[in-house]
Order: C-alpha cells, then sequence, then structure tokens
C-alpha cells in the first residue's frame, strides 16, 4: 500500500500542478497555454505568437513514468578520470519511476538586426527507486541542466522545407553529488530547426568545454554520451512520434551513443499517454559509460515540438 500512496500522490501532484499551467492563456499571465504545434510558436518566431520577456513556457518534454524498466540496473558507477573512486554497490531494482520537468523563459528580445532573442533555460530529470524498500526507496539520480540560449529565426524554404531557426547555448549539466559519483560537464551547443509538413527536425552538435585531468568527473564523455544529437518529431491528430540519436559520430567499431523512440496519445486537453523505449549509454548522467536498454510507460503534458 506504501508504493502505491507514494505513486499516487506523486502523479497527483504533477498533473495538478501542471494541468493548471497548461490551461492559462492570456498575455498578462505569467505560464502560457501550451497546446503549441511548431518551432515558431514555441520559441515566438511568428509576429502572431510572440510572448512578453519572463514568461514561463515549455522546453523539453515534461512527462511522469510511474514505470520503468531497465534490463541492466547501474548498481556501481564507474568514472574513466583516474582520481575518482568507485562506490560501494547497491542493489537497484530493474524497475523504476522516471519524471522531468523544463521550462524557458525569453529574458530580452530584438538582438542582432533586430531578430535574436536570448533565452534561459532549465530541465531536472529524477530517476527515482520507488520500489525498492530494500534501499528506502532513494533517488537514484537527479540530473540538472540549466542553459543560456540565443535564437534567431530563419526564413529560408526549398520546397515545402523550412528552416525555421539557428542559434546556440552555454549548457551545464550535472548531478549535484560528490566523489566519487560526481558526474558535471559544461558544452557549447549550437542548434537548426527545420520543418516539412507535420515533420520537425532539429540538429545540435557541441562542443565540450574543457576540464583538467585533475577535476573531470567524467572523462572519455563525449565518447559515450556522443558530440551531437538529432531528433525528428512526426505529429498528426494530436499524436507525436519522435526518435531521437546521440553519437560520438564515429562510423566504425568504435561507435557509441544513444537511441530513443517516444510515443504519446492525447487522452483530454495538455494530458497524454507517453510511452518510451531507448537504448545505449548516457540514459542518465551518473549512466554516461553504462549502456543498457529502458522501457517506460506513463503520461506526458509536453512533448519535444
Amino acid at each position: 500500500m506504501g508504493k502505491r500512496r507514494n505513486i499516487t500522490g506523486l502523479c497527483v501532484a504533477v498533473v495538478s500542478a501542471w494541468s493548471s499551467y497548461g490551461q492559462v492563456s492570456t498575455d498578462d499571465n505569467l505560464f502560457e497555454k501550451t497546446d503549441v504545434h511548431s518551432l515558431a510558436e514555441r520559441w515566438d518566431l511568428s509576429s502572431t505568437a510572440k510572448r512578453k520577456t519572463f514568461t514561463i513556457s515549455p522546453y523539453k518534454p515534461v512527462y511522469l513514468l510511474p514505470v520503468r524498466l531497465t534490463t541492466k540496473p547501474n548498481d556501481q558507477p564507474f568514472s574513466y578520470s583516474e582520481h575518482m573512486g568507485q562506490p560501494q554497490a547497491v542493489n537497484y531494482n530493474n524497475a523504476e519511476a522516471r519524471f522531468q520537468l523544463s521550462f524557458k523563459t525569453k529574458i530580452t528580445e530584438g538582438l542582432l538586426f533586430g531578430k535574436g532573442d536570448v533565452w534561459l533555460a532549465f530541465t531536472q530529470t529524477a530517476n527515482w527507486q520507488v520500489y525498492n524498500g530494500k534501499v528506502s526507496r532513494p533517488f537514484r539520480e537527479l540530473n540538472y541542466e540549466p542553459e543560456v540560449i540565443f535564437n534567431y529565426p530563419l526564413d529560408l524554404t526549398i520546397g515545402n522545407f523550412k528552416f525555421i531557426m539557428a542559434g546556440f547555448a552555454f549548457n551545464h549539466q550535472s548531478n549535484g553529488k560528490s566523489e566519487p559519483t560526481s558526474r558535471s560537464w559544461n558544452r557549447f551547443i549550437m542548434h537548426a530547426g527545420m520543418e516539412y509538413y507535420n515533420w520537425t527536425f532539429m540538429v545540435k552538435p557541441w562542443i565540450r568545454l574543457g576540464e583538467k585531468n585533475k577535476t573531470d568527473d567524467n572523462a572519455r564523455i563525449t565518447e559515450y554520451y556522443g558530440k551531437g544529437e538529432v531528433t525528428v518529431a512526426y505529429q498528426y491528430k494530436g499524436q507525436v512520434l519522435t526518435f531521437m540519436m546521440r553519437n560520438n559520430m564515429r562510423l566504425n567499431a568504435q561507435y557509441k551513443g544513444f537511441h530513443e523512440l517516444t510515443y504519446t496519445y492525447p487522452i483530454k486537453n495538455n494530458l497524454k499517454a507517453f510511452f518510451v523505449v531507448n537504448n545505449g549509454y548516457g540514459e542518465s548522467l551518473i549512466d554516461y559509460n553504462w549502456n543498457q536498454t529502458t522501457i517506460g510507460i506513463g503520461i506526458s503534458l509536453m512533448e519535444w515540438y
């Protein structure tokens, strides 16, 4: 009964908070309606979809997976950094809960020929061993990801293929832990967004901002987590199918990466059923060099695009 109360309480809290978030629609309110379906609307690129600065809006997917199953729990995470020790092994369950909250706000607009915008964004992802009473149901991994984003609209069309926007970001990602399970890194991320009918494409190559060997918590992270990311989304009658891929850009025996397929189906308003399956390295930051396959099912309040 305790496990059921934990999950029920979490579901009610997240759904209630974010459902009310999605119902506000006036420009004078802090929170904006979230039923957007294009990059132009999501990033304030069209004159009819402009938000005021310092208005909170969706960024990455917002979801709750009460059940997430993995083929191989990472019971004893390790780092290739020489100064990092190895933690004591923990008997983690194959099943856990996972949720993600993500939002952004525009802090200034009209830069660079009167078109560029600067955004602040924050994403938090939590992996919760809620079914593991033997180790007191801990949060196995919390990832924090603040970033500063510059975005610029594009007006380039080739046939029905539209180049919508481009820009760059300074991104920090960490799990807030101390050694030997501390993981953190900084990136300079470039991005380009395109659309073709109901298809949306986002390309994000990045460069890791260097760290000294003595302070690097996750050596060789780009070999496993990857050097860039491509996301493809298809929308049809409220349903959204997405495929996301990260890799180290090596087309040989040294290829490593991460591949994820998600599907959402509308239930009511912004509430959708959410299904995800993925495989590879870096499902969370502590798992940057750990290969596994996971499957999750739950609810979503916002998808990629």
